[in-house]
């Protein structure tokens, strides 16, 4: 039984009402926690820094998600620039920091869409979308009209905003979000975030309510749930045991899946923190991962012997994609 995406149950009118409102909400922009109500559609820069129009450094089948997102055929994989977060230990810091990347118009970005299905790829993954909302939605409503029929993921770093999330009801299918921090000081130290915990921990629950647990069809391809990730950092930097607390406390953990992730380096700027300026050891994976464990809260786990650094992506290299597209 093939699933229908969300998005294809929304009639003209509800995907106008949408755009509308996502229009508003980046007129005096508060489309992330940070609020800056700069114009957005009039090219003012707030924090994130973005301009008035989206700017996506690649587009390509990613085969280096979870096993159920990537699958056999890979992620369709769009790579936004810009960040409304600014971890100083970004392995996408090129696109994230620096903002590698070309502009694209709405039309564009479906006809790469369209692309993406064409080519074998189980799903759509947009990766740092919402500081885009306004022109990622008019894209994916010219894309679905044109026929785009496999399920949405929206992959983040957890820092969204409710009016974010509520423009995204009944369009995406899967949440891909980090927890990134069990502790406001750590938030506020590594990514000038001094609110993440709160506002990610709702926006956890809230996409939960959305879109329920996790759910994998015959061929072990997801196709609707959330999925949290979770990347260890040495030191026990990012809290974790706060992360498992909160998650056993507020869920069924049989409705939870988590992707614990061993794959931190200390790119970009870690080096300026002596406590992140190394790789993880096994031990201090091992001992976060007894803890979801004990916390009866599955899914998918990394072993650090088998990490062999193509975690991360030159995004310099991979600026341009062989997919045919306007």
């Amino acid at each position: 039984m093939q699933h229908k995406p969300s998005f294809l149950f929304l009639s003209p009118h509800e995907w106008d009402e949408r755009v509308l409102e996502a229009d508003r909400i980046a007129s005096a922009c508060e489309l992330c926690p940070r609020r800056c109500r700069v114009n957005r559609l009039k090219g003012e820069k707030g924090f994130c820094r973005a301009p008035g129009e989206m700017v996506i450094s690649s587009i390509f089948p990613h085969h280096g998600e979870e096993p159920p997102i990537s699958g056999t055929n890979g992620s369709g994989t769009v790579f936004f620039s810009y960040c409304t977060l600014k971890c100083l230990f970004c392995q996408n810091y090129q696109i994230s920091h620096e903002a590698a990347g070309e502009t694209y118009s709405p039309s564009r970005l479906a006809q790469k869409l369209l692309d993406l299905e064409r080519s074998g790829c189980h799903n759509i993954n947009l990766v740092t979308a919402a500081h885009f909302l306004p022109w990622v939605l008019r894209a994916l409503k010219e894309a679905a009209a044109l026929g785009l029929s496999i399920p949405l993921v929206y992959n983040s770093g957890g820092y969204e905003s409710p009016e974010a999330l509520r423009l995204l009801r009944g369009i995406v299918d899967i949440y891909l979000p980090d927890m990134k921090y069990g502790d406001t000081g750590a938030a506020r130290r590594y990514s000038s975030a001094g609110d993440y915990v709160e506002v990610n921990r709702a926006a956890i629950i809230e996409m939960f309510k959305q879109v329920g647990p996790l759910k994998i069809d015959k061929k072990e391809i997801a196709y609707r749930g959330l999925c949290i990730r979770h990347l260890v950092l040495p030191n026990g930097q990012a809290h974790s045991d706060a992360i498992v607390k909160f998650l056993a406390a507020s869920f069924d953990p049989q409705d939870l899946t988590i992707s614990l992730m061993a794959q931190y380096r200390p790119l970009y700027r870690a080096h300026e923190f002596q406590e992140l300026s190394r790789v993880l050891t096994p031990g201090e994976y091992d001992s976060i991962k007894r803890l979801f464990e004990q916390a009866d809260i599955d899914g998918f786990f990394q072993e650090i012997v088998e990490l062999d650094g193509n975690f991360c992506i030159d995004f310099n290299s991979r600026k341009h994609e062989p997919l045919t597209g306007r």
